[in-house]
C-alpha cells in the first residue's frame, strides 16, 4: 500500500470522526438553546414582579374578601361564609348581570360591523395611506376617557349638536330625550371600545394573502362568496382577539353608564363599586369581582378552544 493511500484513509477516518463528534455535539447545543439560561429569566423578573403584586396579590385579596363579612362600621370580619356568593345568585343581581352581558354583546356585535369594514379598508390600503388611517384610529387615546365621554354629553344633550342639527335640518320638531337612556350608554360603550375591535382586524388583514382571494375568484367565487368563505375565516384570529377586548371589559364598565346613563341603567360594575363605595359592603363586592373574574376566564376559555377546532379544522 502506497503512502498516499495510507494518507488517504487517514483523511477518511478523521473526516468520519468529525462528522460523528459534530453529530453528537449538535443535539447538545440545539438543547443548551433552547434552554432558557438564568439571564433569561432575570430579564422576566421585573414583568412576574409587577403581575404578583398588582394582579395576584390583589385577586388573591378579592378571594379571601368574599368569603369574609363585614361589621356595621363597614369593616370586614375574618369568618368564612358562604352568604355572599348565594347573595349573588339573587334574582336582582341576576338580571343585572344578564343586562350586562346584553349591552356587552350588542356593543361588541356593533363594534364588529363598524370596526370591520373599517379595519378591511385599513389594511387594504397602499402603505401611505395605511399609516395616516391608522393614526386617525388612535386619535382618540391622546384624550382623556372621561373628557371624550363628556364630549358625548355635550353632543346628546337636548341643547347639545344633535339635537341641534336635527332641528335645523326639521327632522324633528322637539329636543328628543337622547341623554341618560339605554341610547346613549351603547353610544358610549361603542365609542369607547371601537379602536380595541378595528386594530385586532386590521393585524388579520394585513396578512391577507391577495394570491389566496384572487385564486377564489379565478375558480368562479362571487365578491360575497370569497368574503364569506375566505376572508372572514382568515381574519377569524383578529375578530375573536377583539371580541375578548371588548365584550369582557364592557361588561365591568361603570363610568360610561353613571355619565351617559344617568345611574339609570345600572351594570355590574356600577354594583360592584356601590357595594365597596357607598354601600361599605366589601366581602359582597368581592364575590360579584370574583364571579366576574370566573365568567371572564370561561368565555376566554371557550373563544380559545372554538380557535383550536377551527385550526384543526383547516389543518385536516
Amino acid at each position: 500500500m502506497s503512502t498516499l493511500d495510507l494518507q488517504a484513509q487517514s483523511t477518511s477516518r478523521v473526516e468520519r470522526g468529525t462528522r460523528s463528534a459534530t453529530a453528537q455535539a449538535a443535539p447538545a447545543q440545539i438543547i443548551d438553546r433552547r434552554t432558557p439560561r438564568w439571564r433569561a429569566w432575570l430579564l422576566l423578573t421585573p414583568m412576574m414582579t409587577w403581575l404578583v403584586a398588582f394582579v395576584v396579590a390583589p385577586t388573591a385579596i378579592l378571594l379571601v374578601y368574599s368569603f369574609c363579612e363585614h361589621d356595621e362600621l363597614g369593616r370586614v370580619v375574618y369568618s368564612f361564609t358562604l352568604d355572599n356568593y348565594h347573595r349573588v345568585f339573587d334574582p336582582v343581581y341576576v338580571r343585572i348581570f344578564a343586562r350586562s352581558i346584553w349591552y356587552a354583546a350588542l356593543t361588541t356585535a356593533i363594534c364588529v360591523i363598524v370596526g370591520f369594514p373599517v379595519a378591511y379598508c385599513i389594511g387594504r390600503a397602499n402603505e401611505a395611506w395605511r399609516q395616516r388611517l391608522l393614526l386617525l384610529v388612535m386619535v382618540p387615546f391622546w384624550t382623556s376617557f372621561l373628557i371624550r365621554t363628556y364630549a358625548w354629553i355635550t353632543i346628546l344633550k337636548q341643547e347639545g349638536i344633535l339635537n341641534g342639527m336635527l332641528h335645523a335640518l326639521s327632522i324633528t320638531a322637539a329636543p328628543l330625550d337622547l341623554l341618560y337612556t339605554p341610547f346613549a350608554v351603547v353610544v358610549g360603550l361603542v365609542y369607547a371600545y371601537l379602536p380595541f375591535m378595528i386594530l385586532p382586524i386590521y393585524g388579520s388583514v394585513e396578512k391577507l394573502d391577495n394570491s389566496v382571494i384572487e385564486a377564489a375568484h379565478d375558480l368562479g367565487a362571487g365578491p360575497l362568496r370569497v368574503f364569506s368563505t375566505v376572508v372572514i375565516p382568515l381574519t377569524m384570529p383578529g375578530i375573536a382577539a377583539g371580541t375578548v377586548l371588548v365584550f369582557v371589559p364592557a361588561i365591568g364598565m361603570f363610568a360610561i353608564t353613571d355619565l351617559l346613563g344617568g345611574a339609570r341603567v345600572p351594570l355590574i360594575g356600577n354594583v360592584i363599586q356601590n357595594q365597596f363605595m357607598q354601600a361599605r359592603d366589601w366581602p359582597f363586592g368581592a364575590a360579584l369581582g370574583m364571579v366576574f373574574l370566573l365568567f371572564f376566564a370561561a368565555t376566554y376559555w371557550l373563544l380559545q378552544r372554538r380557535n383550536g377546532e377551527e385550526e384543526e379544522g383547516h389543518r385536516a
